[in-house]
C-alpha cells in the first residue's frame, strides 16, 4: 500500500517516536489537530507498514547488561548455505541486538549486548562453534555518546 506522508503525518510520527505511549488527545494537541483525524492517520500509516510494532526501550545497564560490543566479522564463505546458518545463529541469540551485512572489507557488523567480557566470550565461542568465520574483531564500547531510534523526520 502506497501512502503519501504530509506535514501533519510527519508531526504525528515525530510525536510517536518521542513517546508512543502518550494519549491521542496529547498527540492531537501537539500536532494541531483533533483526536479522530490523528487516529485515522495513525491507523492508515500502520496498515501501510510505516509504523511497526510498539515496544518499550529498556535501560540495559540497569538490567545488568553493562557491556556493549561491536563485532566485525570477515568470512571467506559466501555460499547460500553458510549465510542461512549464520543468519539462523544470529536470530537464535538474544545478545545480538543488531546485525548488518556490509559493503567493503568487513562483511558483517553485530551489536552485541551482554553482562561482561566473560559473557561475550561465551557468546563468541558458541557462534564460532556453529558457523565457520574467517576473522572476528570485537570492539568494546566504552561510552554510549548518542542513542536514538528516531528517524530524522
Amino acid at each position: 500500500m502506497d501512502v503519501r506522508v504530509d506535514d501533519l503525518d510527519r508531526k504525528i510520527l515525530r510525536e510517536l517516536q518521542r513517546d508512543a505511549g502518550q494519549s491521542l488527545d496529547d498527540i492531537a494537541k501537539v500536532v494541531g489537530s483533533s483526536k479522530t483525524p490523528v487516529w485515522n492517520r495513525i491507523r492508515k500509516m500502520r496498515e501501510a507498514g510505516l509504523i511497526g510494532a510498539q515496544t518499550v526501550i529498556l535501560d540495559a545497564e540497569a538490567l545488568g547488561f553493562d557491556a556493549c560490543f561491536f563485532v566485525l566479522i570477515r568470512t571467506s564463505a559466501h555460499e547460500k548455505d553458510w549465510q542461512e546458518r549464520f543468519l539462523a545463529a544470529l536470530k537464535a541469540r538474544p545478545e545480538v541486538q543488531e546485525a548488518h551485512r556490509l559493503a567493503g572489507d568487513i562483511d558483517y557488523i553485530l551489536k552485541v549486548r551482554v553482562a561482561n567480557a566473560r559473557a561475550y566470550d561465551v557468546f563468541y565461542q558458541a557462534l564460532i562453534a556453529e558457523v565457520n568465520i574467517h576473522n572476528v574483531t570485537a570492539l568494546l564500547s566504552m561510552e554510549e555518546l548518542k542513542y536514538t531510534t528516531a528517524l530524522p523526520l
